[in-house]
């Protein structure tokens, strides 16, 4: 969509500095036969006809249907290219006005002639060190290196917290667990421990069966067990997480946390010793935002691409307004 979007802007000359401006509606109505379609004089009448209601006169179906304009607004150019600098807003025009208000950025455009021109990764980088945040850098590199991981076939190894090493197959979910292991453990436990381990392929990487009765958790690998079941080890602090790796389903739902609540107790685990974790990719994957609101209260949800950070799904919330204004600064 994004891509989509950016060739429409060029199409229609919406470039920062022209007088041109896009308007998300525009995408929508852009053809595969369109698109060939490349003249100056058929551009520039096509990007008129378009801006006009009921001028618009082609043939061949259009690449979006009408309503989806809104995703193009709302996540494509305002929470993604605009933030990024890829696109520039108009100024002076009314939220809810509907003039066309983008255009790509002078910048980014001379991005892409640069990489027309085969100027490559150089580009890439500069641009990236001008205008993404560290966040956002970090995210790049944490996300590059696990789509590559996940591509590679084969088998990923897994360093445990007490220097063991396993390995699973290679794909999405192992990415994911990888980084549970290696980088949610130590980050968030303070003498991390790792009791199992499932994979979709093998079903049961690791277990650890004399850490678990010496917990008096029973696990049975025919039960409804989690991806992965981690220990906090620390004396005094026996603190017990379960953790479903998402790389397209699965989170914990207010059953899933039920069932494993339940394994919990049996083992005689408090309530309060007993967490829960759905671990995702990235917030901006499909699958965090096909389940975010499926995920149960009083859970967490953590994301490979920003490791320092959790998403916590409180129940029956209180804040008052001085915790606010303290949460607020710096």
């Amino acid at each position: 969509m994004s891509a989509k979007t950016i060739f429409v802007m060029l199409y229609t000359g919406a470039v920062e500095g022209s007088g041109r401006w896009f308007r998300p509606a525009q995408a929508t109505l852009m053809t595969d036969a369109q698109s060939r379609a490349v003249r100056t004089e058929v551009r520039q009448k096509w990007a008129m006809d378009s801006l006009t209601s009921g001028q618009l006169r082609h043939s061949g179906k259009s690449w979006y249907a009408p309503n989806s304009r809104e995703p193009i607004r709302d996540e494509t150019l305002r929470s993604g290219l605009v933030p990024l600098g890829a696109v520039v807003e108009r100024s002076g025009v009314a939220t809810t006005a509907s003039l066309p208000r983008y255009a790509l950025s002078r910048s980014f455009c001379d991005l892409l002639l640069a990489l027309n021109e085969g100027a490559g990764d150089e580009a890439i980088a500069q641009w990236r060190s001008t205008h993404l945040s560290a966040e956002a850098l970090a995210r790049v590199k944490l996300l590059k290196s696990g789509a590559a991981a996940s591509q590679q076939g084969g088998r990923l190894q897994i360093r445990f917290p007490n220097g063991e090493t396993r390995l699973m197959l290679s794909g999405p979910s192992a990415v994911v667990t990888k980084a549970v292991i290696e980088s949610f453990a130590p980050r968030f436990l303070a003498e991390p421990a790792v009791l199992f381990i499932s994979d979709s392929g093998e079903k049961i990487v690791a277990r650890d069966d004399q850490l678990a009765q010496q917990l008096g958790l029973r696990i049975q690998a025919d039960r409804n067990l989690p991806d992965i079941i981690l220990v906090d080890v620390m004396r005094g602090r026996g603190r017990l997480i379960f953790v479903e790796v998402v790389a397209t389903d699965g989170a914990i739902t207010i059953q899933r946390k039920r069932a494993l609540g339940k394994l919990a107790s049996e083992a005689q685990f408090s309530e309060e010793s007993v967490f829960f974790v759905s671990a995702f990719a990235d917030r901006s994957s499909s699958a965090f935002r096909k389940l975010a609101a499926e995920i149960a209260w009083n859970t967490f949800a953590w994301f490979v691409s920003e490791p320092a950070n959790l998403l916590c799904y409180q129940e029956n919330a209180r804040l008052n307004v001085t915790d606010l204004a303290r949460n607020e600064r710096p």
